[in-house]
């Protein structure tokens, strides 16, 4: 234990600071009956400690204090209610663990009974199971016998002609000579004549009937 009853402020006391094993700082609130005021004390308690735990190591040089790590809270009372206990397994981010303590007298002997109704454990990735790969049973090599040899000799294909260093080029056919391509001169185009005007015919004048003459009765 590092020093107890400490007032945060006006309505709030830290009741006990200690630390763990590691290093790391442990808050303790303490109440003798169901109290949901005891969540918020507790939160209040470890934001003080959180902001002072550097100053803390440096005044109580004697203890091992981590302040690298931050704090933990521990509620400990007769019973919770369930809003408690929602709102500290829906905490993200800080740990907080619930004890419930219980009186218990047997003849001359007393004392108190704790039992851990929340504690935050650290998610543990599940292992994976390395395969290893089956084993190659080794076989024992059995000699060959005589005439298997023989016949694996006898098997073996005849081996090609060496080749002819001297390589024959390829006969190129000869190609006709190209004759030079003579420009032909641009040819003249003669001027278009001039259509010839043909003179319109006169016009003819339209004959004239000849006059009837009236008889008379």
């Amino acid at each position: 234990m590092i020093c107890n009853n400490v007032p945060v402020n006006d309505k709030t006391t830290l009741d006990v600071l200690c630390h763990d094993s590691n290093g790391q700082l442990v808050i303790i609130q303490l109440s003798v009956q169901e109290d949901d005021m005891m969540l918020l004390q507790g939160l209040q308690s470890l934001d003080y400690v959180d902001k002072f735990k550097s100053f803390l190591k440096a005044t109580y040089n004697k203890h091992k204090i981590d302040d690298k790590e931050k704090p933990r809270l521990i509620l400990i009372a007769p019973s919770f209610s369930d809003a408690v206990k929602r709102a500290v397994e829906s905490m993200k981010g800080i740990r907080v663990d619930l004890y419930e303590w219980e009186y218990l007298k047997l003849g001359d002997h007393k004392g108190f009974h704790l039992q851990p109704i929340f504690t935050w454990k650290h998610a543990e990735k599940p292992r994976e199971k390395e395969e290893k790969p089956p084993e190659k049973k080794h076989e024992p090599k059995t000699p060959k016998k005589k005439e298997e040899l023989k016949e694996e000799k006898t098997l073996e294909p005849p081996s090609p002609p060496p080749e002819s260093k001297e390589t024959t080029k390829p006969e190129t056919a000869p190609q006709p000579k190209q004759e030079p391509i003579k420009a032909e001169a641009p040819k003249e185009e003669k001027p278009a004549q001039p259509l010839a005007m043909h003179p319109k015919p006169p016009m003819e004048k339209p004959k004239e009937e000849p006059k009837r003459k009236l008889r008379l009765f």
